[in-house]
């Protein structure tokens, strides 16, 4: 091979080299891609932040509005994100059931992992565990047994993510409160101090003690909740 020829074979490796071709400084995937876990579109996670007023995150829409910054953050913002939460009439509007905010599914966690093929199948038998109720960065949100407990995330709901019915609160206003009031939560880790259906369940074990941050904490929570994406 004369020089020429083995001058254009260096620069075709080199060339190929900056490309990554060798594994070496492949370019950082773009987020989306990141967050998607394998090619899988993220739709579903747990808000690594709560609003930091405990149960007050600004009504649905504030919760919403939550959802959709987190989600953006990770580069999956190009989806419409629901936050999981019931809310009871109040003047002109009807009372909302978490269940018909969140679009037909099915959900995958930031790796890729399904969760629910459904709305029947999530209020069901469905994937959610501590392992795979991540946040939106992939990352488990620390449960029973570990230090603070944070398995307690605002719902509002029932086992079948309906409104609670009854006279007390179950909100925490709308999620407009930050004192007093109680909302209902369910455990992200499924466990509990019993072992019965409430304390496994992920979004019904029981109402807080009131809806301050520091309310919301004293029973092992830190104001998380569940978002989906609609679409």
């Amino acid at each position: 091979m004369n020089r020429s020829m083995q001058r254009i074979s260096w620069l075709s490796v080199l060339s190929l080299a900056g490309c990554g071709y060798f594994g070496g400084a492949s370019s950082q995937a773009p987020a989306a891609i990141t967050a998607s876990g394998a090619g899988h579109p993220m739709s579903f996670f747990v808000t690594s932040t709560g609003s930091g007023k405990g149960g007050d995150l600004g009504g649905l829409a504030g919760a919403d509005r939550h959802c959709q910054s987190l989600a953006a953050a990770v580069g999956a913002g190009h989806r419409t994100w629901r936050a999981y939460l019931s809310a009871s009439a109040e003047g002109n509007a009807a009372a909302v059931n978490a269940r018909d905010r969140i679009g037909v599914g099915p959900w995958r966690n930031a790796n890729g992992d399904v969760i629910a093929r459904d709305v029947d199948h999530l209020h069901g038998q469905n994937g959610l565990t501590k392992q795979t109720a991540l946040t939106e960065r992939g990352l488990m949100v620390l449960g029973r047994g570990d230090t603070p407990n944070m398995h307690d995330i605002l719902t509002g709901s029932s086992p079948e993510g309906r409104l609670v019915s009854g006279s007390g609160d179950t909100t925490c206003g709308n999620w407009t409160k930050s004192g007093e009031g109680s909302a209902i939560v369910g455990h992200h880790d499924r466990i509990g101090l019993r072992d019965d259906a409430p304390s496994k369940s992920w979004n019904s074990s029981h109402g807080s003690r009131g809806c301050s941050l520091d309310a919301l904490k004293s029973t092992g929570g830190n104001g998380y909740f569940y978002c989906f994406a609609v679409n």
